[in-house]
């Protein structure tokens, strides 16, 4: 005991210990492991920009569509009132009491003001007749023979609805065959 402390390891001291392997310290090998700690490096800064990138989208779509279900729960309120729009006599503005005239132009002001209520927050109203038939925006539930050109929309039975790019409900229409009566090939999504 009282020679251990004069004793160094011999690591210390500056020599190998024996059995030791002598380590390999060449320049080589540190450009390999350089090169493999930039890569990690790289890849690791990649991916946190494309998570960055996927939470941005995320956060971006859930703002846009944020009133997707809230807005398909409205939708039968607004074709409610467009039929009780359509149930009224054509001439009910110059015939017919005070109080029918009050009770439909109540109607009429409501139904603008739900339709403008949806286009601030972008929801539009898709379906018109004459434009072209859109399998992204129709249903078309007949094809018809007519004087209109073929693929274009004679009918809306039921108007379509469209939030930002995303279509909430396909309008539902009729779909002219072109003139001729003999029915030509129309893409139609169901």
């Amino acid at each position: 005991m009282a020679n251990e402390p004069n004793q160094q390891p011999a690591a210390e001291n500056g020599e190998a210990p024996a059995g030791a392997a002598e380590p390999t310290l060449d320049a080589a090998s540190f450009e390999v492991e350089l090169a493999k700690a930039r890569d990690e490096l790289l890849r690791a800064l990649a991916e946190v920009e494309n998570t960055r990138r996927r939470a941005e989208r995320q956060a971006q779509d859930a703002r846009a569509y944020a009133i997707d279900r809230f807005a398909r729960d409205l939708l039968p309120v607004a074709d409610t009132l467009t039929r009780a729009l359509d149930a009224a006599p054509p001439n009910w503005r110059e015939t017919g009491d005070d109080t029918m005239r009050n009770l439909l132009t109540g109607l009429e002001l409501t139904e603008r003001a739900m339709v403008d209520a949806f286009g601030r927050h972008g929801l539009r109203r898709v379906g018109a007749v004459g434009e072209a038939f859109d399998p992204n925006l129709h249903q078309a539930v007949a094809q018809t023979p007519s004087d209109q050109p073929a693929g274009s929309v004679l009918v809306v039975m039921q108007p379509g609805y469209v939030l930002g790019d995303r279509t909430l409900r396909a309008a539902m229409v009729s779909v002219s065959a072109g003139p001729g009566g003999a029915p030509q090939r129309v893409d139609i999504k169901v």
